[in-house]
């Protein structure tokens, strides 16, 4: 008797057991769906009802240089043609499959005003292949990206490269316009003998200088090819850098390590005595290009590639220049998350060009102002700043360097690459450029 009760008992405990398990095994697997659930809300996606997916495959760039160093012998096509061939290399592209070519630049050299159709040329593209360049002060390749986005999205092309490039090492110094006048026009004397009428020896090694420009302007792309100026050699590091030059550049060099106390004793660099502006908080003069791939989802995946993010809402702003002229990510980033619908918090990387560290502070400053939210934007509130934490952790452009029309590429190549190393779903890239004019873009990371 006792056996069959404890048997009952056991039998009983069992159920009980059973049943408290089952219970448990129900709870666990609502509170997992419903995490589930939650999560895929947090995580939801920008993309659009019958909108083309843009997506980024990858991004390259030549290392950023102090002007005057070791590119100081090259042109801005040599250095656009090495990010160009990185990116070829990186990406195992057939040079064929690209439609269209949009570079950037901010200085233009004469000699190559259209500098990516010379640099496409020079690397290998097909000469089927269009090129155009376009410039929109430090935004110059923000506008290059964006247009290969539009390209996409109209249906125009399916793979497209953007970069930019700029060359401080070489800037076009022009002669007063009355120099000018006079060199075309000796150039208009026909015969030695009008030549020969000119007033001094002088004039007459003018005209024969201005023959001489004309010459070589008029065959720069044959010599181009024929002479190939600092034939680059590429190999790869990590991140979006490649190893480019003749003397085999590997790394940028205007990172400048330094104390607090060492940055304070710095004298300004122009209004004197009282400046702020001094060396260790601008962004030097560089040398340096960029370049990345963009192709529709569609095509990437049809070629095998596995994209690193999509580019997905951008907008463009323009302010007065007198008094704000660098406020462009407070005026655009506001802007770019309301035609997104997401907010600040929904933000995990920030990358803000840094013109200058006193523009930095002039925006975030601007963006937490209620008054200045009120008083200049139009808004009841004030933008919010984005968080210290999430904002440039891997350098900007006053450690890195800003070849103007070449960072906004190092940007949304860094926003992508900080998403998938740092797990974020989304990432803003912002922008001053000269004019005050400004640009925004939302990038949200590819999945894994």
């Amino acid at each position: 008797m006792q056996i069959a009760e404890r048997l009952m008992s056991l039998s009983l405990i069992r159920t009980v057991l059973l049943t408290a398990f089952s219970f448990c095994l129900a709870a666990r697997s609502l509170s997992t769906s419903v995490h589930l659930q939650a999560q895929a809300k947090s995580k939801k996606t920008l993309a659009k009802s019958g909108v083309k997916n843009v997506v980024l495959v990858d991004g390259v760039r030549t290392p950023f240089l102090l002007s005057g160093t070791t590119y100081a012998d090259l042109m801005p096509h040599d250095l656009a043609r090495a990010a160009l061939q990185g990116l070829l290399k990186r990406t195992g592209l057939p040079k064929d499959a690209v439609d269209y070519i949009v570079y950037g630049t901010v200085i233009q050299e004469v000699k190559t005003s259209n500098v990516a159709r010379e640099a496409a040329l020079g690397a290998g593209f097909s000469d089927k292949t269009p090129a155009h360049t376009v410039t929109m002060a430090c935004i110059s390749s923000n506008q290059a990206m964006t247009t290969a986005v539009g390209l996409i999205a109209a249906g125009q092309c399916d793979a497209v490269v953007a970069g930019g490039v700029e060359f401080m090492s070489d800037v076009p110094i022009r002669h007063s316009r009355k120099m000018r006048k006079t060199m075309l026009s000796l150039n208009k004397a026909k015969t030695l003998g009008a030549r020969l009428s000119l007033q001094n020896c002088e004039k007459i090694a003018i005209a024969l200088l201005v023959f001489f420009i004309i010459v070589v302007e008029t065959i720069f792309h044959t010599l181009f090819l024929l002479i190939q100026l600092a034939d680059c050699c590429l190999n790869f590091k990590c991140g979006d850098v490649i190893v480019t030059g003749r003397d085999i550049v590997s790394k940028d060099n205007g990172i400048r390590p330094a104390t607090m106390e060492q940055m304070a004793k710095l004298k300004p660099a122009f209004i004197k005595p009282h400046g702020t502006v001094t060396a260790a908080n601008s962004s030097f003069l560089t040398d340096g290009a960029s370049a990345v791939l963009i192709m529709s989802e569609e095509k990437a995946l049809a070629m095998g590639y596995k994209p690193k993010a999509y580019l997905r809402d951008f907008v463009y702003v323009s302010q007065d220049p007198k008094d704000q002229l660098l406020l462009g990510p407070t005026y655009a980033t506001p802007k770019v998350l309301e035609k997104s619908g997401l907010t600040l918090n929904d933000i995990d990387v920030f990358e803000f060009h840094e013109a200058f560290a006193g523009q930095i502070m002039a925006n975030l400053k601007a963006m937490e102002s209620d008054w200045f939210g009120q008083t200049y934007m139009g808004r009841k509130t004030k933008v919010g700043a984005p968080p210290m934490e999430k904002f440039n952790t891997w350098g900007g452009s006053l450690s890195l360097g800003h070849p103007f029309a070449a960072t906004g590429c190092r940007l949304v190549t860094t926003v992508a690459h900080r998403l998938q190393k740092e797990g974020g779903q989304y990432g803003l890239v912002a922008a001053c450029a000269a004019g005050g004019q400004g640009h925004a873009m939302v990038i949200e990371a590819y999945p894994q």
